[in-house]
């Protein structure tokens, strides 16, 4: 019973850093599975399943809120389901021994990937309104189709930071974009899970217990996606998932380096980790002082 509280937290709180960033849904959870000891194509598996029912959610709430662009959903989601369904195929034919430290690396990537992106400013939004081609969208949703199958996230680390980085869209209607589209990429993932693997691994009850948590986050997210900074959540997840995978790596046989080595490895990561988040508070109190004396001056320039 403890274990699915915890699995249900973990969905409530991972759902709220994915509507609010656009991704970390898949490489939390999955993260969080492999940590358990579940075999990385189950994990993945599990994932998937429940997110059929988390990016409904998500997708609908930010729908509601006018947070998506459908034209962006179709063109970037129907590759990523076809890269997301050949992605399952593949690691469901890996062995599980073998799949566990590619899976822990990829997500390792990721959540580096995320730290960085985040700890760094903010992404450009001069070509606002411009359109998106599908030279540019079919591609990017078939590697971050494949990317999030085979690694149990990686939909939103890929495709969220390069729909902001084209600064043609409004940072809400990505997340709001990059959520919806989700539910394509889970649909078909999971198909390809089912395929590959049967039932075999699969624990319908941790998948009912992410998705009871993801679905009461899902309206609270697309909410809070217009009020909490970014830039600070997107560090403290990054830092988390590059800790625990870390951590994965680490211990597998491929490594297994003694207790001194990982001892000091997590003092590192720890370390950057809290000067990345220290960094990020000190820019946003920056940019929120500038605002004000910025707002400040013009009433008194009104006034005048």
């Amino acid at each position: 019973m403890r274990q699915l509280i915890l699995l249900s937290l973990v969905g409530l709180a991972a759902q709220l850093v994915d509507g609010g960033l656009g991704m970390a849904y898949g490489v939390t959870t999955t993260t969080l599975l492999l940590m358990l000891g579940t075999n990385p194509a189950a994990a993945s598996a599990t994932v998937h399943l429940a997110e059929i029912g988390t990016t409904l959610a998500s997708g609908t709430a930010h729908w509601r809120f006018g947070n998506v662009d459908w034209r962006v959903v179709l063109r970037v989601g129907v590759p990523g389901a076809v890269g997301a369904f050949l992605g399952a195929t593949v690691l469901s034919s890996i062995d599980a021994e073998v799949a566990r430290p590619i899976t822990a690396t990829i997500l390792l990537v990721l959540g580096v990937y995320l730290l960085a992106r985040f700890t760094r400013t903010g992404m450009r939004t001069d070509r606002l309104g411009q359109p998106l081609r599908r030279r540019f969208l079919a591609p990017l949703g078939l590697f971050a189709g494949f990317l999030d199958a085979t690694g149990g996230g990686g939909w939103g680390p890929v495709g969220t930071p390069a729909l902001l980085a084209s600064g043609r869209m409004e940072p809400r209607k990505v997340v709001g974009s990059i959520s919806a589209s989700e539910f394509l990429v889970a649909l078909a993932a999971s198909l390809g899970f089912l395929i590959g693997l049967g039932h075999q691994g699969i624990n319908p009850t941790w998948v009912l217990a992410l998705l009871a948590g993801g679905v009461v986050a899902a309206p609270i997210a697309a909410f809070l996606v217009r009020i909490v900074p970014a830039r600070l959540l997107g560090v403290a997840v990054g830092g988390l998932i590059v800790l625990t995978n870390a951590r994965t790596l680490l211990r597998s046989e491929a490594i297994d380096a003694g207790d001194v080595t990982r001892s000091l490895v997590y003092a590192v990561i720890v370390a950057v980790w809290l000067g990345a988040v220290s960094y990020v508070v000190a820019a946003l109190r920056v940019s929120r002082a500038a605002a004000d004396a910025s707002t400040a001056g013009s009433e008194r320039s009104s006034a005048r």
